[in-house]
């Protein structure tokens, strides 16, 4: 169940919804007995590719998944249309990507899954856990890692913790 977000994305983001549209194209595959190189081929990709699909590494392109749930013998409309929808929300960027710039690739990643997240618990033996910092606190701890960096930066690097 996802619900709407005041910037017209969902509470699930794209990282949860890339992850169910990976799994569910794999049940389908592995149901009809495809191989990964087989259904790389009919996109015009690798078994790599594939892989990265199924494991919610990579964005959708609506083809690719209308190819592979042809190969997949998926002909009922409702199911194809639901899994298309599926794939185009899972390709609407998260409300951290404006922040990409600042961010290591991988930190993306855990921000769609703590975004999606019912329940998150914290153990902080050093500074206040975020969800309880203040805004002047925030902005003396990311002083304190990015010293060197513009007032710009930093003011980002702020808002990017708080909007967490």
């Amino acid at each position: 169940m996802t619900t709407a977000q005041p910037d017209g994305g969902s509470a699930s983001g794209p990282t949860v919804l890339r992850l169910l549209l990976g799994t569910q194209l794999r049940k389908l595959r592995e149901a009809r007995g495809v191989s990964r190189e087989a259904a790389g081929w009919e996109i015009r990709s690798s078994e790599s590719k594939i892989s990265r699909m199924e494991l919610g590494r990579v964005s959708f392109k609506e083809r690719d998944i209308a190819d592979l749930l042809t190969l997949y013998g998926v002909t009922d409309e409702q199911e194809r249309d639901a899994l298309l929808s599926l794939a185009r929300d899972a390709n609407t960027p998260g409300w951290w990507h404006r922040y990409s710039d600042l961010l290591p690739n991988w930190f993306s990643y855990y921000l769609g899954l703590e975004a999606a997240a019912s329940l998150i618990r914290t153990y902080e033996i050093q500074f206040i856990p975020g969800l309880l910092q203040t805004e002047e606190y925030t902005r003396a701890v990311v002083l304190l890692s990015y010293e060197r960096a513009a007032l710009d930066e930093l003011e980002r690097r702020v808002a990017l913790r708080r909007q967490r």
